[in-house]
């Protein structure tokens, strides 16, 4: 019964290893597509975020003429 806590931690070391190793398969696949998948979801949040940019530039416009 002694060894009770030497288990558990075991077991949580186990699962923190199985859950980045689970990370890690995920980015499997070709690194080429991958890297486009990539680039295109980053474009694709720069250009909202440049949306926002602009809207909020207006509003600020807006107010400033009232």
């Amino acid at each position: 019964m002694a060894r009770g806590n030497q288990r558990e931690l075991a077991r949580q070391k186990n699962l923190k290893k199985q859950q980045e190793k689970a990370k890690g398969a995920k980015k499997a696949g070709d690194p080429k597509k991958r890297m486009e998948s990539d680039a295109d979801i980053l474009r694709q949040k720069q250009a909202a975020a440049d949306a926002r940019k602009a809207e909020a530039e207006l509003e600020k416009l807006k107010a400033a003429k009232k």
